[in-house]
């Protein structure tokens, strides 16, 4: 399957390394150029030492997109993959979001997580739409929240793993023709502020 990454830093890298494993056909890459300290961004760097095409994040759009994309796969990315660019794929667009969506929508779902006193976490493969985090649900697997733990120790140790595993497990799925969308509970939806923006009582503390 021919799959384009969105993405960035360690989990983007790890995640084009998996795919490749799994015999995926990698087309292109949209990734920061520098991945802070003046660093080449290390999903970047992967792509090019395989020869794969690099775009700079945040350009992507229907037009330059190769023509022959399959799957797109975000991967801690903030490209907003709209319907025109979905729609010139066969499949559209798969991201992950580590909450148990509809649970915790919003780029900092780890620290809300913490911060809000959860004991069960997990991560969620979903179908990206024009409505942030609210596509249909792909996979999706639970942790616990453990003791003591904060959002870089949880991030580590289970969410970024499960990442992997179950962007890889979907990629799979959609390759051999198995295409799972189930619709998210709108009821139990929760939306959290960005940490910057956030002026709860909760974030503040």
């Amino acid at each position: 399957m021919n799959i384009y990454i969105c993405g960035q830093k360690y989990f983007g890298a790890e995640v084009f390394a998996a795919l490749l494993k799994d015999g995926h056909n990698i087309v292109g890459v949209s990734a920061p150029a520098e991945g802070g300290q003046g660093k080449i961004d290390r999903l970047r760097e992967i792509a090019e030492a395989h020869n794969v095409p690099w775009m700079k994040s945040g350009v992507l759009n229907e037009t330059n997109i190769p023509d022959n994309v399959d799957l797109i796969v975000t991967a801690h990315s903030w490209d907003f993959i709209r319907e025109p660019l979905r729609a010139k794929t066969t499949y559209g667009a798969l991201g992950y979001h580590p909450s148990l969506l509809p649970l915790h929508r919003g780029k900092d779902a780890v620290i809300w997580t913490i911060r809000m006193g959860d004991k069960v976490t997990g991560g969620s493969v979903y179908w990206l739409t024009d409505e942030m985090d609210a596509g249909p649900i792909a996979a999706q697997e639970h942790v616990f929240v453990l003791p003591g733990d904060t959002p870089e120790l949880i991030w580590q140790r289970d969410l970024l793993p499960l990442g992997i595993k179950l962007l890889r497990q979907v990629c799979t799925d959609v390759a051999n023709g198995k295409i799972v969308k189930v619709p998210q509970n709108e009821a139990i939806a929760t939306t959290e502020p960005s940490i910057k923006k956030a002026s709860t009582p909760a974030a503040a503390s």
